[in-house]
């Protein structure tokens, strides 16, 4: 094990994913602190709808913004002067604090869990970076084409993370949000005779929820509203089977992890998570609604083979890919 470090994290505190990190960390040895550098309250979430988001939707620029998170960000580096910082995503801070990071010098790694092409970094902010820990291969063959140092360090499920335990539902679920692709293959499943249900605010029917998404209609599926982690965990694993359903990426989400984790039937869409798990016998691979649908249909008949997937699928996991095994990586990229 390294040794014991004073670790700053700055995160996002999208659907608490710092705590996983900070609680892998911690049980690594070191004295962990966290900032949720976009973290806000109601007012704050209210306020950021009319100054932020309606204003890009518009076309104008997020700079305040960018200075507002970056300056946040150097005052929680200064305040707490750690040895080590781990900075995750991070594309939404100014120059001002790539700047204090160059001049401070202090180990640090970036960990990615989105294309880089997808974000707001520049060749600046990872140059000054530090080691990048991304869960795309593809970005990590770019980024060590340029010269800089980068490594694949997939996502990962935290098993110490509470599950709500619902009763088995004969229906299949999609936890995500909502895009064009995911509704025509779980519509393509519901025309099909099979029970689906997909839960998100982008899905939910919920007057609030379609406020806060701008829109008008709804998709006319059963759907339910956002759920915490362990509703979701609780929701996947009770379900028929879950949908893994990727756009285009080329790094494999949190979800595809999450699903083996809590033992549920995966259903995915991209034939090289075999990366990370055996298709067949962990997990469930389709090509196209055709597929999809008889991989449901079979989950739901054949109970044998649906729990020998969530037999294998947790087993995989929790050797091999939870925040634990993950932060070892990051540590053996800011000790070499």
């Amino acid at each position: 094990m390294t040794p014991r470090s004073r670790v700053l994290v700055l995160s996002p505190a999208f659907h608490g994913y710092w705590r996983s990190l900070e609680r892998a960390l911690a049980g690594r040895g070191h004295e962990v602190r966290t900032v949720r550098y976009d973290e806000r309250g109601p007012a704050g979430r209210l306020g950021a709808k009319a100054l932020h988001e309606l204003p890009e939707r518009l076309g104008a620029s997020d700079a305040r913004r960018r200075a507002a998170l970056g300056r946040r960000a150097r005052n929680a580096v200064t305040a707490h002067d750690p040895d080590v910082l781990v900075v995750v995503k991070g594309d939404a801070f100014d120059d001002d604090f790539w700047d204090l990071l160059a001049a401070r010098r202090q180990r640090r790694v970036l960990w990615l869990y989105d294309e880089l092409r997808r974000t707001g970094h520049t060749a600046l902010s990872l140059a000054l970076a530090g080691p990048v820990a991304s869960y795309s291969p593809l970005d990590v063959e770019a980024l060590r084409a340029r010269g800089l140092r980068a490594e694949h360090v997939p996502l990962a499920h935290d098993p110490h993370e509470p599950v709500t335990p619902y009763p088995p539902r004969d229906e299949v679920v999609f936890v995500g949000a909502r895009y064009p692709g995911r509704e025509a293959l779980l519509r393509s499943l519901a025309d099909a005779g099979l029970p689906v249900r997909a839960h998100g605010r982008d899905w939910s029917e919920h007057p609030v929820d379609r406020a806060r998404t701008w829109r008008l209609g709804t998709p006319g599926l059963p759907a339910g509203r956002d759920l915490a982690r362990p509703d979701a965990y609780g929701v996947m694993a009770a379900a028929t089977a879950t949908l893994n359903i990727h756009g285009d990426q080329d790094g494999f989400t949190m979800r595809t992890f999450e699903a083996c984790g809590v033992g549920a039937v995966q259903l995915v869409d991209r034939a090289d998570v075999a990366r990370h798990y055996e298709p067949g016998t962990e997990v469930a691979v389709f090509s196209g609604a055709d597929e999809a649908r008889d991989l449901a249909r079979r989950a739901h008949t054949d109970r044998p083979w649906a729990d020998a997937l969530r037999r294998a699928g947790r087993a995989r996991t929790l050797a091999e890919h939870t925040f634990d095994v993950r932060a070892r990586s990051l540590e053996a990229l800011w000790t070499a």
